[in-house]
């Protein structure tokens, strides 16, 4: 190892690290500073960069991964509502599961909702099956409960269905149901058929937070996936996800240099017939200058069967 000059900001040594160099195989330290390796050696190598202002972690023989990169997420959607979400991922019982249910009810100020969204199945519960809307009805009477299932099925509670104005008037939307009982009246059971756009179109009717709180929100949702490892992401956009609106946040914390998580993010057109004009304005918008450990580039457009423009920004 050729000895830097400088200090390091980081230190991690007493651990196990792959380098994938044929020089040097394997490393037990490395030293970081302004957030790149200065040094990748033995203990005794690494530990001289130490300064009286370097943070040093011991280790103690464990395997350092390298950050995880996810190529398809909906960081910038999620991160906008993660507050706003129970989580039920990892939950062993339908019963915890409605006892959390119940006590977010029970904290959930009007006009807001309760929303599981996604991360669960029937198959993860000791019950091997999924709340009855009867269930949600019971510890939910007056707070609107939005329960999504994967991509094909959501299941509303009464407030719920008030709160989105589905009647027995409400049509079908285009690859969607609406499940009816006998008398005509909505169950709570909407279906994807095939599309989940009515699954989306009805969440996005649910109140959003303040523009503070998103910022928040986003923050705390950065902080999970980095605690799961996740150090980068592609952002696949997607429905009811606007251009710039939407974005604002995102583009916020990377000014600030707050993000926690690496980000090149996609543009969806959002509107039948009208593609052409969002192309337009898109490439029309002023590029993003390089800031604090971010850069912006165009990118090109991504073969997927949604309508996906352009890869607008990439925050590295």
């Amino acid at each position: 190892m050729t000895q830097p000059t400088s200090t390091a900001d980081l230190i991690l040594h007493r651990g196990l690290f792959t380098t994938l160099a044929r020089s040097q195989p394997t490393a037990t330290a490395v030293a970081i500073r302004d957030g790149r390796f200065l040094a990748v050696g033995t203990d005794k190598e690494v530990m001289s960069l130490a300064g009286p202002m370097t943070k040093v972690v011991d280790l103690k023989g464990r395997r350092v991964l390298p950050g995880l990169i996810d190529n398809h997420l909906h960081i910038i959607r999620g991160g906008l509502n993660f507050n706003m979400e129970l989580r039920w991922d990892g939950v062993r019982s339908l019963a915890d599961a409605m006892n959390m249910l119940k006590r977010q009810v029970a904290v959930t100020p009007p006009p807001q909702w309760v929303r599981v969204v996604g991360g669960f199945s029937e198959h993860q519960f000791a019950e091997k099956r999924l709340p009855t809307i009867d269930e949600l009805n019971a510890v939910a009477p007056e707070t609107p409960v939005f329960l999504l299932h994967l991509y094909d099925r959501a299941i509303l509670n009464a407030a719920a269905l008030r709160a989105v104005g589905y009647t027995k008037e409400t049509p079908n939307p285009p690859g969607g149901e609406i499940v009816h009982g006998p008398d005509g009246t909505p169950t709570g059971l909407l279906l994807a058929k095939p599309n989940a756009g009515i699954l989306y179109a009805t969440l996005a009717k649910g109140p959003k937070l303040p523009f503070d709180y998103q910022l928040n929100s986003t923050r705390h949702f950065m902080r999970e996936l980095n605690r799961l490892g996740v150090t980068g992401a592609i952002d696949a956009g997607g429905g009811f996800q606007n251009y710039p609106e939407d974005y604002a946040v995102i583009e916020k914390l990377a000014t600030a240099g707050e993000l926690t998580v690496r980000l090149a993010y996609n543009l969806f057109t959002q509107k039948p017939k009208g593609e052409k004009d969002d192309f337009l304005r898109w490439t029309a918008a002023p590029r993003h200058a390089p800031r604090d450990g971010t850069r912006a580039r165009s990118g090109g457009a991504h073969p997927r069967p949604e309508p996906l423009a352009v890869a607008a920004a990439r925050h590295l």
